[in-house]
C-alpha cells in the first residue's frame, strides 16, 4: 500500500495559439455599447474572446465577415449595417444516421444548454445559428451566445457522430503533437491512471469512503486540465465531471458512475486514448472569462470549509479539499497567467509531500487568490524551465 502522501501533480505543457482574454477590451465593449457605438461594441467584444480575430479584416468597412475554427467546428460571424449573426456549420445526416433519435436530441438541445442560439436543419445539414440588430449587441449576451455556439458546436459533433451516425460537414484541422510531446502526455495520464488506481486502495483500506469522491474529482480534472485532449474524449470528460459536482443528485449514485467511467478509461490502450490528443484551434478559449473579483467571489465560497480544516488542524481533508478547488477553478475559468502558474507550481511543489507538510503551502495560496495579494506579490528571480519560459 501506498504512503499517506499527496499525489503526483505535472503541469500541462503549453498549447500552441490559446485566445488569452485582454480586460481592457471588455471595458471598451462596455462603454462603446452605453455610447450606443455598436460597431466598436463588437470590434471590442470579438477582440476580447480572441485579440488576432482581426487580422487581416479592415474594421472602418460597415460589413465584413470572420471565419475561424473551434476546434471541428467553424464559425461564420457576420455584420451588416444593421444585424450581428453568428452560423456555425456543425453535421451532415446521411442515410446511415439514425436521423429520428438524431433530432429528438438537437430539440433537447436547443432546449438546454442552448439559450438564444439553436440548431437548425438545412436540408440535410445542421447549422448552428442566431442573429440580432445591432443595437442588442449588449457585451455579455453575445459573449455568451459566441461562447455557446463555440464550445456546444465542438463539443457535440464527436458525441452525434458516435451515437448517431451523423457525419462532419468539414474535415476538422488539427495539428499532432511532437513524438517528444506525446510521450509527455503518455506519461502524465498514465501517472494519473497509477495514482488513481493506488489512492482507490489506500482509501479502502482505511475506509475513507468520503475520499473516493475527491480522488474521482482530483484525476477526471487533471486530465481534462490539458489542453489538448479533445474529441471523444473531452466530451466524456465534461459529462462525468459534470455529474460528479452535481449536488442534486444522489452522492453514491456519482460516485458508482465516476469509479465506473474511470475503470473504462484505464481499460482503454495507448492509441484509444491518444487518438484524442492533439492541438485544436480555437477562436475562443473553452473556460468561462476570469477577472480579479470574479476569482474572488468563487473563493468565498470556500472560505468557510477551509477555515473549519484549519481550525480542526485537519490537513488531510485541507489537503485534498483545496486540490479539486485549484484544479476545478483552471477547469471553469480562463485565469490570468498569475493565478494559473501560482496553482501550477504549488500542486507540484507539494506532490509526494505529507499532508502536514503540504497544507500550509496549500493554504497560503488559496488565501492569496482569495484576498487578490497574489497579484501584488513581487516575482522572485528563479531558474526558468520549458514551460515557464514560455510565458516570460
Amino acid at each position: 500500500m501506498i504512503e499517506n502522501v499527496l499525489p503526483k501533480y505535472t503541469r500541462p505543457i503549453a498549447k500552441i495559439d490559446d485566445p488569452i482574454n485582454l480586460p481592457s477590451f471588455w471595458d471598451d465593449a462596455i462603454d462603446s455599447f452605453d455610447e450606443k457605438k455598436y460597431n466598436h461594441t463588437i470590434i471590442n467584444i470579438l477582440s476580447y474572446m480572441n485579440p488576432d480575430i482581426y487580422d487581416g479584416i479592415d474594421t472602418s468597412k460597415d460589413e465584413y465577415e470572420i471565419v475561424k475554427m473551434q476546434g471541428s467546428a467553424e464559425l461564420h460571424i457576420k455584420v451588416t449595417k444593421t444585424t450581428f449573426s453568428v452560423k456555425a456549420p456543425f453535421l451532415k445526416i446521411t442515410d446511415k444516421a439514425n436521423k429520428i433519435a438524431l433530432l429528438r436530441k438537437v430539440a433537447e438541445v436547443n432546449f438546454s444548454p442552448l439559450r438564444l442560439a439553436q440548431i437548425r436543419l438545412h436540408n440535410d445539414e445542421l447549422w448552428f445559428e442566431y442573429q440580432t440588430p445591432k443595437e442588442l449587441v449588449q457585451p455579455n449576451k453575445i459573449y455568451d451566445i459566441l461562447r455557446n455556439v463555440a464550445i456546444y458546436a465542438d463539443d457535440y459533433d464527436d458525441m452525434f457522430i458516435n451515437d448517431y451516425k451523423a457525419e462532419f460537414i468539414k474535415k476538422p484541422a488539427y495539428k499532432e503533437l511532437s513524438d517528444t510531446e506525446k510521450e509527455q502526455v503518455w506519461k502524465q495520464i498514465s501517472d494519473i491512471f497509477e495514482d488513481y488506481k493506488n489512492y482507490t486502495e489506500l482509501f479502502k483500506e482505511k475506509r475513507w469512503d468520503d475520499f473516493m469522491w475527491d480522488n474521482l474529482a482530483i484525476n477526471m480534472l487533471k486530465i481534462s486540465n490539458m489542453p489538448y485532449v479533445n474529441g471523444e474524449l473531452r466530451s466524456d470528460l465534461i459529462k462525468n465531471i459534470s455529474r460528479t459536482f452535481d449536488a442534486d443528485l444522489d452522492f453514491n449514485f456519482r460516485v458508482d458512475k465516476g469509479i465506473n467511467f474511470m475503470k473504462k478509461l484505464m481499460a482503454l490502450s495507448k492509441d484509444e486514448i491518444m487518438s484524442n490528443v492533439y492541438h485544436a484551434e480555437q477562436f475562443i478559449s473553452l473556460r468561462w472569462r476570469s477577472s480579479e473579483q470574479a476569482v474572488t467571489d468563487r473563493l468565498k465560497n470556500n472560505l468557510e470549509r477551509v477555515q473549519k480544516y484549519e481550525k480542526d488542524e485537519s490537513n488531510f481533508n485541507v489537503c485534498y479539499y483545496l486540490q479539486f478547488v485549484f484544479l476545478k477553478l483552471i477547469y471553469d475559468y480562463n485565469l490570468d497567467e498569475v493565478y494559473k502558474i501560482a496553482i501550477y507550481d504549488v500542486l507540484e511543489e507539494v506532490s509526494g509531500l505529507e499532508p502536514n507538510i503540504a497544507a500550509p503551502k496549500l493554504i497560503e495560496v488559496f488565501y492569496a487568490m482569495q484576498d487578490g495579494s497574489i497579484n501584488k506579490k513581487e516575482e522572485k528571480p528563479k531558474k526558468k524551465g520549458f514551460f515557464s519560459a514560455l510565458f516570460s
